[in-house]
């Protein structure tokens, strides 16, 4: 699978782009006199049109090639990137992330599509997992990489970095990524009569609970280990790094068991873990007495990282089987659920910590993880996922 490592490089970028403001949010307030809080508002913003585009996007672009949507798509994401640089304003700035957030929503699920049409049979999960690892991996690599060169250059220069990876990325897709063979093309009604099927909706409900729950602790993890562990603030940057490493395992071996153990298995086997293991921090707090040992709870974290990050590959597989010819929509809408799921952690979370600190958050994302525990179990007994393998014959998804 020689084209695996330009769809891996896509999400790369893809994932640096949209992480990288938060490094990088001091300077950009002080460049254009806005505070912190409003400069936030920049991944705010992409998020929500994210969430909001992909499965438009997807409908929109379904008639052209794979391989021309993804290499023009990553060539107009390099030019808005390289825009950014001169902005000269911030209402310019917002209206450059808005545009880059669109390029993002429409070829990060074509990536994860093409993903699961052109590998071998059997190895589907491990593909896709393959996919997921550059969102990962640009929380380990690229956003700490970005945030040193716009400490040490601005942040202009962060932006040009990311011109620079994605620019690499054209060339790869571009040399690597074969052109897909043209099929019939389903109708816009007939796509969206398909994204509508129940099978379907249980999946991106199922990714907007898991989203919920498995990053809620993430977004509050600095005040999470303060309150469980009494640990130097200097330490959370380690944790961090940790979950990120641990997610990008995660989503290696997410795939391998979609693959080894069927989809609809390997969905509730690894919530299990994610709702263990949040569990198990909780209990760990509470036992030391918000004294915890830091590597008792930097064990834990890399469990619950790479489950829950585990989570994404088999999610992504179950839609596209079950969505048939519309598995680039059903993915586009299966990521818009992550969004969505990421903005409620955000909310609840923030609430659950001013109620009663680090541990109310765990509560409220074990809480949350118990649901979709139970939700996800009725929805594979009720819609069990189809292998690709079996409905290759029968597959129209787009060129």
């Amino acid at each position: 699978m020689t084209w695996l490592p330009s769809l891996l490089l896509t999400t790369f970028v893809i994932g640096t782009d949209d992480f990288i403001i938060a490094g990088i949010l001091p300077e950009i307030a002080a460049d254009f006199e806005v505070s912190e809080a409003a400069a936030g508002q920049l991944v705010t913003v992409f998020s929500l049109v994210y969430a909001a585009a992909a499965p438009v996007m997807a409908v929109a672009t379904a008639r052209l090639p794979r391989k021309r949507l993804i290499v023009g798509g990553l060539g107009l994401f390099a030019v808005i990137n390289l825009a950014t640089v001169f902005a000269p304003s911030y209402a310019a700035l917002m209206t450059l992330r808005v545009a880059a957030a669109l390029v993002a929503a429409t070829i990060s699920p074509a990536a994860f599509a093409i993903a699961g049409t052109l590998a071998p049979a059997g190895r589907t999960g491990r593909a896709i997992g393959t996919v997921a690892a550059g969102l990962t991996v640009s929380l380990v690599i690229g956003v700490p990489l970005g945030s040193w060169i716009g400490g040490m250059f601005g942040w202009h220069a962060t932006f040009v970095l990311v011109a620079a990876l994605t620019t690499i990325a054209v060339a790869v897709t571009a040399f690597t990524l074969p052109q897909l063979p043209e099929t019939p093309v389903v109708g816009v009604r007939e796509r969206l009569v398909l994204l509508r099927r129940p099978a379907v909706l249980t999946c991106v409900i199922g990714t907007i609970i898991g989203a919920t729950s498995g990053l809620m602790p993430y977004i509050f993890i600095a005040p999470l280990i303060d309150d469980l562990s009494g640990a130097d603030r200097g330490l959370v940057p380690v944790a961090i790094g940790l979950y990120g490493l641990a997610g990008a395992m995660g989503t290696v071996i997410g795939g391998r068991l979609n693959d080894q153990w069927g989809t609809d298995r390997a969905v509730i086997a690894l919530l299990v873990v994610v709702l263990a293991s949040t569990i198990a921090i909780a209990v760990t707090g509470l036992v030391f007495g918000g004294l915890a040992p830091f590597w008792l709870l930097a064990a834990l974290i890399i469990v619950w990282g790479a489950a829950g990050w585990a989570y994404n590959p088999p999610m992504n597989a179950r839609a596209l089987q079950l969505a048939g010819p519309a598995g680039t929509e059903a993915i586009a809408l299966n990521t818009s659920g992550l969004y969505i799921g990421i903005a409620l952690a955000g909310a609840i979370g923030g609430g659950a910590l001013n109620l009663a600190g680090g541990i109310a958050v765990l509560a409220a994302a074990s809480a949350i993880g118990l649901i979709n525990l139970v939700f996800m179990t009725l929805a594979v007994r009720r819609y069990p996922s189809v292998p690709l393998a079996q409905t290759a014959a029968t597959r129209t998804d787009s060129p």
